[in-house]
């Protein structure tokens, strides 16, 4: 059954319940996938700090590296036991070639995720998934498994410039495999431009009107008795064994079609596109004008797309963030207006960015609030007046109750977007100091102030937490400190909260309360707000995405 996918559309939560609970059978035209590398390391999101460097803000976006236990286990057994014979017998094959270990858990899951996103791809559909040598030999096993004889390039992306390696060369690509659901899957010739060094040397002459061409040959290898083997002028090509040969492309671009051959020529020859040779014993040939070309057919190394540069504007501070170039590239090739485009590994949202910007419909799945809160923003920032769904999420207070019981650390970082925070330290990093999130500030040139942020999610809050903020605030020789809670805050508290005054801000008017305490029912009802002066409008914390002027127009292919 095929089911449509809905409109423009995030989700929080593991995608692999979520696409089996909300994605149809065959419902997506296109599929791209970034999923962690499992580089044997935690999977971080790291921001920078106003002063360009790393800020106390490190996050660990996954409860750990993939290891081999219960979990593993009982994924692996789904597998065994499901449908697909061609993929158990994988799966098993490489369970006892590399044992109970972190890559096979890794490859489990990531197995599970394929399977599912095999079957909402649409029969003309295609997937890209994009990977780094750490495990892409063995991805591309899962995937044959999977989507059988339909694999059809393995491309491979220069993503930095040339460094040196450890004992070996300097690592430099990733890698993006890309599989088609069927051989009826949708391709729109995507080209490129060609180089300036490429017509500085193929197209070296120049005519009377200073238009810069190439002359090629109007003949083919081979004698034919037909009208092409005939002489044109005084020129007979069977004299060398060739056969009059008009490009395709020429006839189409001329309408030189359902003429005879020698008509075809004259035509040409009275519009000024035939080069005639200084010496009657010259072939005749055809002018082929460097503006006319239509570019190249893009190979699969692509050395065309750079990496987001430290200074460029399209920049979020996302240390894996991919550049909209890369992925504009594989949804105008794979896709038309109006399809419907998924990301099930969402990071920092450059799939959806540009689906939106291309006219495609999508959705994207991010197992992290804090993902879920930098796309949501990203999004507001680039396309002023976006309408887009957001599901699991808490949208009232019974929503973020009950995220609070299932997962303090999800409930801070959720809680931390509602105020515009970075979220501080990380699930692993023990004791956080009294700090859940960080603002930066700017009020007068060349200074960049902080804020802390205390989130507390339990059923109680009292005085002696605003005194501990109060401490926090002076030991990190923070301006303002927040106070965000789940539970209704006491009037004591507020009292307690008036005791540490106001900053007085050295160059914008008014004065600010020094703490502030905030609750998430008023801060979900729009009724509540931090209050700090900022002539950054929040661009210290999070980069502000630039704007998209336009987002009705697809670009062309090249």
């Amino acid at each position: 059954m095929t089911t449509e996918v809905p409109n423009n559309r995030l989700y929080f939560g593991d995608n692999l319940g979520i696409l089996r609970e909300h994605i149809g059978d065959e419902s997506v035209d296109l599929i791209y996938l970034d999923p962690p590398f499992n580089s044997a390391r935690d999977y971080n999101i790291l921001f920078a700090s106003p002063k360009g460097g790393r800020s106390e803000a490190q996050i660990v976006a996954f409860k750990d590296s993939w290891q081999w236990g219960m979990q593993a286990e009982g994924e692996f057994d789904e597998i065994v036991r499901g449908g697909n014979t061609d993929v158990a017998e994988m799966i098993q094959a490489m369970r006892r070639f590399l044992g109970e270990n972190d890559m096979m858990a890794y490859l489990v899951m990531m197995a599970r995720r394929l399977l599912e996103l095999h079957r909402v791809l649409k029969p003309t559909g295609s997937l890209y998934l994009h990977c780094d040598p750490a495990a892409s030999h063995y991805l591309k096993i899962v995937l044959d498994a999977i989507f059988g004889g339909n694999f059809r390039n393995e491309i491979i992306w220069k993503r930095t410039g040339a460094h040196g390696g450890a004992r070996r060369f300097g690592p430099v690509h990733d890698t993006l495999f890309f599989y088609s659901k069927t051989e009826r899957y949708l391709w729109n010739f995507p080209k490129i431009t060609h180089s300036v060094d490429y017509v500085q040397k193929h197209f070296a002459q120049t005519d009377k009107d200073d238009r810069k061409f190439q002359a090629i040959s109007l003949t083919g290898s081979g004698i034919r008795h037909g009208e092409s083997g005939q002489p044109w002028r005084h020129v007979d090509p069977t004299l060398v064994k060739r056969h009059w040969a008009i490009p395709g492309h020429v006839s189409k671009r001329y309408s030189l079609t359902g003429q005879t051959v020698q008509e075809r020529l004259d035509a040409l020859d009275a519009a000024g596109l035939i080069f005639w040779p200084k010496t009657e014993a010259g072939t005749p040939r055809l002018k082929w004008y460097a503006d006319e070309l239509e570019g190249m057919a893009i190979p699969d190394i692509w050395a065309d797309i750079p990496p987001i540069g430290a200074q460029s504007a399209e920049r979020l501070g996302y240390p894996t963030q991919k550049p909209l170039a890369l992925l504009e590239r594989i949804i105008q090739a794979s896709s038309h207006e109006g399809n419907a485009i998924l990301d099930p590994f969402c990071g920092c949202g450059t799939a959806v960015h540009c689906a939106q910007k291309l006219n495609r419909r999508w959705i994207g799945i991010d197992i992290t609030h804090l993902a879920i809160a930098l796309i949501e923003k990203r999004l507001k920032d680039a396309f002023p007046g976006i309408a887009f769904a957001v599901h699991g999420t808490p949208r009232d207070l019974d929503g973020a109750r009950d995220l609070a019981a299932r997962d303090k650390y999800q409930f801070q970082w959720w809680a931390c977007s509602l105020v515009n925070a970075q979220p501080y330290q990380g699930r692993k990093k023990g004791a956080d100091g009294g700090i859940d999130g960080l603002i930066y500030f700017q009020d007068e040139q060349k200074a960049h102030k902080k804020i802390v942020v205390s989130v507390k999610g339990g059923g109680k809050v009292g005085v002696a937490m605003v005194r501990d903020l109060v401490g926090v605030v002076e030991r990190e020789k923070a301006e303002i400190g927040l106070f965000v809670t789940l539970a209704p805050p006491t009037q004591a508290m507020r009292g307690e909260a008036a005791k540490a005054g106001f900053y007085p801000s050295p160059t914008l008017p008014g004065n600010f309360p020094r703490l502030q305490i905030l609750s998430v029912e008023g801060l979900l009802e729009g009724r509540e707000r931090p209050l700090y002066p900022d002539l950054s409008q929040g661009g210290l914390t999070f980069k502000k995405a630039p704007r998209e002027e336009k987002t009705a127009d697809q670009k062309p292919l090249f």
